[in-house]
């Protein structure tokens, strides 16, 4: 058959159909990182390493960072952490990030955090928030994780050095 014939009837029954194909017209649709697992204990003794269990991916491998924000009541919000996702990682990610609660200043027990995590691609695009809630307490102990769920990958700390309300305002690490 001849080509502009051919090329005639598949313009002709495009428009029949309401569907035009242009050439060079189709987008492709940016996909931002998911967190499809996340896990941390809901409480912890004074002075040990919290430790937040993230499972991501990202369809177009291009995961850049974590964001990592930590809130205190009667404190407010601590400085932003940013922690790089290594290049191997960029696709898939499975691993925690980790917040020491240890104070040679004030003793911790009973305060309460809570951290928001969301991570963004090299675009710009950034993952819908996880929020996790934090009980400080010398009686506590840490949960572990769901087996089997989790690689025990330290994917990077959260740098935030804690502080009680009323104390000195030493809120991000030197």
């Amino acid at each position: 058959m001849n080509k502009k014939i051919l090329t005639m009837m598949v313009v002709f029954l495009s428009i029949g159909v309401g569907y035009v194909p242009v050439p060079g017209a189709y987008a492709v649709e940016k996909a931002t990182p998911i967190i499809n697992h996340s896990f941390a204990s809901k409480e912890v003794r004074t002075g040990d390493l919290w430790k937040v269990y993230l499972k991501v991916s990202d369809p177009n491998g291009e995961m850049k960072n974590i964001y990592a924000i930590v809130t205190e009541p009667g404190i407010g919000q601590y400085p932003l952490t940013i922690i790089r996702v290594k290049n191997g990682e960029r696709k898939e990610l499975s691993g925690y990030i980790y917040l020491d609660t240890y104070s040679s200043d004030f003793p911790l027990d009973y305060v309460t955090l809570t951290l928001t995590v969301q991570v963004q691609d090299s675009s710009g695009t950034f993952s819908e928030p996880a929020l996790f809630q934090l009980a400080l307490n010398s009686r506590y102990s840490q949960e572990a994780p769901p087996q089997g769920v989790f690689q025990e990958e330290a994917l990077g700390p959260i740098v935030v050095r804690l502080r009680t309300p009323g104390g000195d305002d030493g809120r991000s690490q030197p």
